[in-house]
């Protein structure tokens, strides 16, 4: 297939990034809105874009004309009859694509693709309202497109031989890393990511730890680009609680079960930072933080520990203010447990630990330089491993390769590893025995270890098979 004009209908921040990176690829543009006023604020968008990479001399003056020369802007969809390619990026809304796709059948060649841009819904139900379901994709961008490197080409049980090849073809050719995948809710990367993110809301509401120690947790503790609450914030409430539910509306796995505080913040109206609040935005608390003084402390099980609280001027003694367990649980006033992740403290204490006692624990361990997580239970392993744990369910279902699965999670959401590169390298024995602790506790099938994790720790693997 020879894609040489290609139509992006829905020119807001995500379907301008689009049509940028088509024009960017030598390839001419057809970009529809609704009206002027919208064909206005998309011309916005993409002189805002090409500005932007001007200033950094990621662009020349010339070669940001030829982008924006490339790009026919109209309200007409008529004008798409000769498109090769018509992608559509309007809100995620399933009546408006049916719609939209109905009217694009109608006025599109019969040998033109129509792509979805839909970051979760079914592109099977899209291409079944045209009268050419074999030629309907999905085409999933990542925000903001000009930047991100991943796509994923969704291909359905009617998709016609060849078409998801060449799609994913003509994204190599925007320098785009495609990943070809089959129509599941939420596709490789949001039915990763989002139940991920919403069980840390979960874990928020259950008062398992504060919002700003979650994020730290996972920023500082497991190198992820964003703590969960800021990237919820980023993404938006309301798109990842729809997402949510489109995930739970296929499987009704209690996994994908949108939170009931992720439900109240949506209903509330604080959706992010598209409308200034939501989990972080809201009016600054005037209360004094508590505080509490340790001189004197007691390490148990780590004597690198021990000797960088002993730097920092803290003295051991046999009757401490606070007594640091580093593996052992914390059954005693003035014990806490901790778990270090590189510069992260996870503390947790037992129903016996005082809150002197975390407290303590708290301002000395920020003194030794160590950025302290107060937690009723472990934060990192929580939500790590059952996000980890997703990663292998998918894989072993044959819905893609560990390969794809790394690349899309690295290239969409900017993880310094994949799921199964950032499990070996933890060890696949300590996520399974991990997820057996966490399934014992709570008894919540996503903690159950999949079934391929916990074969390979058995004959003594650890290294998931690659072709």
């Amino acid at each position: 297939m020879v894609f040489e004009t290609v139509g992006v209908v829905g020119l807001g921040t995500m379907g301008a990034g689009i049509a940028e990176v088509f024009a960017r690829a030598g390839i001419r543009v057809v970009g529809v809105e609704a009206d002027q006023e919208a064909l206005d604020r998309g011309l916005g968008h993409l002189e805002a874009s090409t500005g932007r990479a001007l200033e950094k001399g990621r662009l020349s003056a010339g070669e940001r004309e030829e982008i924006l020369s490339r790009v026919t802007l109209t309200t007409s969809r008529d004008d798409l009859r000769d498109a090769d390619l018509v992608v559509e990026a309007i809100p995620e809304v399933m009546e408006y694509k049916v719609a939209l796709f109905t009217d694009l059948d109608r006025i599109c060649k019969p040998s033109a693709v129509l792509a979805t841009n839909t970051s979760s819904l079914q592109v099977t139900a899209l291409a079944a309202a045209t009268g050419r379901p074999g030629r309907v994709v999905g085409m999933h961008f990542f925000n903001p497109a000009p930047v991100m490197g991943l796509v994923e080409v969704v291909g359905t049980v009617v998709t016609e031989p060849g078409v998801v090849t060449s799609v994913s073809d003509l994204a190599v050719r925007l320098g785009k890393t495609p990943v070809a995948v089959g129509d599941r809710a939420g596709f490789v990367v949001n039915r990763l990511l989002l139940p991920y993110l919403n069980h840390a809301v979960t874990l928020l509401d259950h008062g398992v730890a504060a919002r700003d120690d979650i994020d730290n947790a996972m920023r500082l503790g497991v190198g992820l680009p964003m703590g969960p609450f800021s990237l919820l914030d980023l993404i938006g409430l309301d798109t990842s609680y729809e997402i949510m539910g489109v995930l739970f509306e296929e499987s009704r796995s209690e996994r994908h079960a949108p939170s009931p505080l992720l439900r109240s913040y949506v209903a509330a109206g604080w959706l992010g930072r598209k409308s200034g609040r939501g989990f972080y935005g809201e009016p600054a608390s005037e209360s004094t933080p508590e505080k509490a003084a340790a001189s004197t402390v007691r390490v148990e099980g780590s004597q690198e520990l021990a000797a960088t609280l002993a730097a920092a001027g803290f003295k051991d003694s046999a009757e401490p203010d606070v007594v640091l367990r580093v593996g052992e649980a914390a059954l005693e006033e003035r014990a806490v447990q901790v778990r270090v992740t590189g510069k992260v403290a996870e503390l947790s204490g037992s129903v016996l630990t005082s809150r002197q006692a975390v407290l303590c624990a708290r301002d000395l361990l920020r003194v030794a330089g160590y950025t302290p997580v107060p937690c009723r239970r472990f934060v990192i392993d929580a939500l790590l491993y059952a996000h980890l744990n997703d990663a292998v369910h998918m894989y072993s279902s044959g819905y893609a390769s560990i390969a794809d699965i790394d690349a899309a999670m690295r290239l969409g959401c900017g993880y310094p590893q994949g799921p199964f590169e950032l499990m070996e390298s933890i060890g696949l024995a300590k996520v399974r025995d991990g997820l057996r602790a966490l399934y014992a506790e709570h008894l919540a099938p996503s903690f159950a270890p999949a079934p391929l994790l916990d074969q390979l720790v058995t004959a003594g693997l650890d290294a998931f098979p690659r072709a």
